[in-house]
């Protein structure tokens, strides 16, 4: 997979790229990951890549000319890519489904969005899929961009010591996972549920499914209002 990245401020991405999971990916050659600075595709002595809105209003908006520009720069080198998102607070809610989808691609590009926006003509005619990482509002859209780079170079193959750690995760069948427990087996007066050190898979898998189902009632009942997702 290769993930081309286009940010205003690039240096939020570029370091924390480097670590962790998404490191990992880039090392074993699982996932390709350029971070491109908009301002080196704006035109004039400034490289301005903002301006005023038309009609008034507070904020500037990213001008559509380096936007154009870099995605123009990035299908010469590589190709037609499967998606171009826009991270946006009014984009399709980002979850583990889409993250599932968009692992199978070969090529994404990313566009973080600063200031008050980007330029419509932008998201009219380059943006295929528009993704926001909840109900609120950053400053950028450079984390936004991590998070989806992180969920989804994941799940490239390779890249998790257990491919099957991943199929355990909440949310990839609808519930959250339940609770996780390690040695030592007592820790001040705190036990670990009898049936985790039985050795009974059986009965393990059974408490597992009962306590994901309550946890998932409690926590995030909005999750179970699909039937199929109380029994997986």
């Amino acid at each position: 997979m290769r993930i081309d990245v286009i940010a205003a401020l690039p240096d939020i991405v570029r370091g924390p790229i480097q670590h962790s999971i998404v490191g990992r990916a880039q090392d074993k050659g699982a996932v390709e990951i350029e971070v491109h600075d908009l301002r080196e595709f704006a035109e004039g002595k400034h490289r301005q890549i903002d301006d005023y809105p038309f009609g008034g209003g507070a904020g500037m908006v990213l001008k559509p000319e380096p936007i154009f520009a870099s995605i123009d720069a990035i299908k010469d080198a590589h190709g037609e890519p499967d998606e171009v998102i826009f991270l946006t607070p009014d984009g399709e809610p980002f979850d583990q489904p889409m993250a599932n989808r968009l692992s199978m691609a070969e090529h994404l590009v990313l566009l973080a969005g600063h200031y008050k926006g980007v330029d419509q003509r932008v998201r009219d005619e380059l943006v295929t899929l528009e993704v926001s990482i909840g109900d609120y509002v950053l400053s950028g859209g450079e984390l936004p961009a991590l998070v989806l780079i992180d969920a989804v170079a994941r799940l490239q193959p390779g890249v998790l010591g257990d491919a099957s750690s991943a199929l355990t995760d909440s949310f990839q069948d609808g519930l959250l996972d339940a609770p996780v427990y390690t040695r030592p087996a007592e820790y001040r007066g705190l036990r670990v549920p009898p049936v985790l050190r039985s050795g009974n898979h059986a009965a393990i898998t059974e408490w597992r499914d009962t306590v994901r189902i309550e946890k998932t009632r409690r926590r995030r009942p909005d999750l179970l209002e699909d039937p199929a997702a109380e029994t997986g």
